[in-house]
């Protein structure tokens, strides 16, 4: 993968993040949806995680 072609992806996963986020929000208002928030959340855990891998993808190694 390309230093572009990650970069891109980076971007697209915080889009979805943001908008888990908005999502999440909204489900708190109604408690019957406790489920979902869960599941929601999990789901931005794992965007949270892919993200950080990319971002060190895009760090060269430092010399020891």
């Amino acid at each position: 993968m390309t230093p572009a072609e990650i970069s891109q992806r980076i971007i697209l996963l915080r889009s979805e993040h943001r908008g888990l986020d908005e999502r999440i929000a909204r489900l708190a208002a109604n408690p019957d949806d406790e489920l979902e928030a869960k599941r929601l959340k999990r789901r931005k855990l794992q965007l949270k995680d892919c993200i950080s891998q990319l971002e060190c993808m895009l760090v060269p190694d430092e010399p020891a």
